[in-house]
C-alpha cells in the first residue's frame, strides 16, 4: 500500500494548468495601425523583416502574441515516490490516506453489502478448476448481522465482471480488444433468505475437488451459528440455481425454512464450526461439529432419512470453544483450539468424549482460529489472541497424560492485535492466508528462506526503531475496517476473499 496527502492528491486532480489572471487584456478601443490590403483576395507574401516589425509593434501595443510568450521551463524536480505504508512502523499523519499500489495486484475489487458479514464460504460453481482467465466469476455464502434481530439475512452472492486491475502505463492502444483487461465495475447480485438472529459463522457442506455443483433438484446444505444458541441447516442450491437461470423460480418452502435446527447447545451460543464429507456429493455422508461459548462439542451425521444430532457432547475444554477442524486425512479424528489457551485433538470413537491428544498452552491467550493442512496432513496453523500465528507438526504432538509441551515449527508476531482468521492455501502446502484486527490481511509462505548472505543479519536494512519483515512475510493487503474471516478461492488459483466491516474483497497478488 502507499502512503499519499490528502492534499497532495486534491492538487493532483487539477488536469491542466490554470490560465493565469493577471495577463494584459486587450484594449478594445485600440485604433489598428495596419493599413487595408491593396488587394483582398490576392496572397501577398511577407518578408521576415515585416514580420519583425509588424509583432514588434504588436507588443508595443500590448497585443497578446501566443508565439512571444516565454516557454514554461518544466521543473526537474520528480514528485516524490510512493512510500510504503509498513504497519507497526509508519503511522498516517492527520491528512494522509492510504491508497492501494495496482501494480501488485492481478485483480482488486472491493464491495459493500447492505449489513456487515462477520463470516462467509466460497461456494463451488460449474465453472471449472484452475481458471486463470478474465473476468472472472465468484459465488459465496454469508450471514448478516444486522442492527435488529428480524433484519438478518441468510444471502448467495454472485460476483462477476471480475476484471485485471489497471495498471499505469499499460498499453490501452492495441489493436485487438483485450476482454480481460476492460476496466469495468464488478457486478454483485445476490438471492437472501430470512434468518432470525445474526450469523456468527456460516459454513457450506464440502464437495469433492473438481465435481460438479449438485443437480437444481439436490441439496447444497448450508450451515449457520445464530446468536440466539440455534444452529440452521438451509439448502441453498435454488438460490445459486436462480442467479444463473434467468426466470428462475424456486420453492420458498425448501429455502425459507431450515432443513434441520440442530437444539444440542441449548441457548449458548458459538462460533465453532466444521463439516466433513466421506469424500463423495453423497448428502449422507456428511458430518457436521458444532462448538459453543460453554466448551462444549456436538457431532451431528446425515442418514439416507435426514440429520441426526448426538446428545452427547465432547468434553476436555474449559472455556469457550473458538474453531474446529477436520482432519483431511482421518475421518474420525478433528482438532479444536479454545478461550482456554489450548488445542485439543479428537477422535470420535474414544470412550468418554474426551480429547486424545492437546497442546496445553498453545498460545500466551485465547486460541481464536486453526487450520489443518490438506496436502500436509500433519501440519496445523493457529491464531492467538495475542496476535501471534503458530505452526505444529501434529508428529510432535504427544498423548494425554504426559508433561512434554510441544514446541512450533514456525511463530510469527507480525500482527499487532487478535488474528481472526487463518486458512492454508487450498493446493500449495506451504502458504497461507491470515487475517487480524489490526485491518490487514497477510500471505505467507513457509518455504521461503533468507539468502545466505543474509543469514545472520537483519531481514531488512530497517532504520532505528522499525519493524524487521519476516522472509515468509509475502503480501499486506490493507483498506478494510475490522476484518473478520479470509478464504482462498479452491477454483480461482492465488484468488483471495476477505469480509469486513464495510464489506467484501477480492483479490489476487503478483505474488501467489
Amino acid at each position: 500500500m502507499s502512503k499519499r496527502s490528502a492534499t497532495d492528491r486534491a492538487a493532483d486532480g487539477q488536469a491542466f494548468a490554470k490560465a493565469s489572471g493577471s495577463g494584459a487584456k486587450r484594449d478594445e478601443n485600440e485604433v489598428n495601425d495596419i493599413g487595408e490590403f491593396e488587394d483582398a483576395w490576392e496572397d501577398e507574401i511577407e518578408s521576415e523583416e515585416e514580420v519583425v516589425d509588424g509583432e514588434a509593434e504588436d507588443n508595443e501595443d500590448g497585443m497578446d502574441v501566443d508565439e512571444l510568450m516565454p516557454a514554461i521551463e518544466e521543473s526537474e524536480e520528480l514528485p516524490p515516490a510512493p512510500e510504503a505504508f509498513i504497519p507497526g512502523t509508519h503511522v498516517l499523519g492527520k491528512d494522509e490516506i492510504l491508497e492501494p499500489d495496482d501494480s501488485v495486484y492481478i485483480m482488486r475489487h472491493s464491495m459493500n453489502v447492505t449489513w456487515p458479514c462477520l463470516s462467509f464460504d466460497v461456494l463451488r460453481d460449474n465453472l471449472g478448476d484452475e481458471r486463470q482467465r478474465y473476468p472472472a466469476t465468484a459465488y459465496l455464502v454469508a450471514g448478516t448481522q444486522a442492527d435488529q434481530a428480524s433484519k438478518n439475512e441468510l444471502s448467495v452472492f454472485k460476483m462477476s465482471s471480475l476484471h485485471r486491475t489497471q495498471k499505469d502505463g499499460d498499453d490501452s492502444d492495441s489493436d485487438e480488444e483485450d476482454d480481460d483487461a476492460l476496466d469495468e465495475d464488478a457486478i454483485l447480485e445476490f438471492r437472501s433468505v430470512p434468518h432470525h438472529g445474526g450469523v456468527n459463522r456460516i459454513r457450506a457442506q464440502p464437495l469433492p475437488p473438481s465435481s460438479p455443483l449438485p443437480p437444481a433438484s439436490q441439496p447444497y446444505f448450508t450451515a449457520t451459528w445464530a446468536d440466539t444458541g440455534k444452529v440452521h441447516i438451509w439448502d441453498i442450491r435454488p438460490l445459486i440455481e436462480s442467479l444463473d437461470v434467468p426466470g428462475y423460480s424456486w420453492d420458498k418452502s425448501r429455502t425459507n425454512n431450515p432443513a434441520f435446527t440442530i437444539n444440542s447447545h441449548g441457548h449458548a451460543e458459538g462460533f465453532a464450526m466444521d463439516w466433513a464429507s466421506s469424500g463423495n456429493a453423497n448428502p449422507s455422508s456428511l458430518r457436521l461439529l458444532t462448538g459453543d461459548v460453554h466448551s462444549k462439542i456436538y457431532l451431528t451425521t446425515t442418514t439416507p432419512s435426514g440429520f441426526n444430532a448426538l446428545s452427547q457432547p465432547f468434553t476436555s475444554h474449559t472455556s469457550s470453544v473458538e474453531d474446529l477442524q477436520w482432519s483431511p486425512s482421518e475421518p474420525t479424528v478433528f482438532a479444536s483450539c479454545s478461550a482456554d489457551c489450548s488445542v485439543q485433538i479428537w477422535d470420535v470413537r474414544s470412550k468418554g468424549r474426551r480429547s486424545v491428544a492437546g497442546i496445553e498452552p498453545a498460545h500466551e491467550s485465547d486460541v481464536n482460529v486453526i487450520s489443518w493442512n490438506r496436502s500436509t496432513s500433519y501440519l496445523l496453523l493457529s491464531g492467538g489472541d495475542e496476535g501471534g500465528i503458530k505452526v505444529w507438526d501434529l508428529r510432535n504432538v504427544q498423548k494425554k497424560g504426559t508433561t512434554v509441551v510441544p514446541s512450533p515449527v514456525a511463530s510469527f508476531k507480525w500482527h499487532t492485535a487478535p488474528i481472526t482468521s487463518i486458512e492454508w492455501h487450498p493446493t500449495e502446502d506451504s502458504i497461507f492466508a491470515a487475517s487480524g484486527a489490526d485491518d490487514q490481511v497477510t500471505l505467507w509462505d513457509l518455504g521461503v528462506e533468507p539468502d545466505d548472505d543474509e543469514v545472520g543479519t537483519p531481514m531488512n536494512d530497517a532504520p532505528d526503531g522499525a519493524r524487521d519483515v519476516p522472509p515468509q512475510l509475502l503480501f499486506v493487503h490493507q483498506g478494510q475496517k475490522d476484518v473478520k474471516e479470509v478464504h482462498w478461492h479452491p477454483q480461482i488459483p492465488g484468488a483471495v476473499l476477505s469480509t469486513a466491516l464495510d464489506g467484501f474483497n477480492i483479490f489476487k497478488t503478483i505474488s501467489v
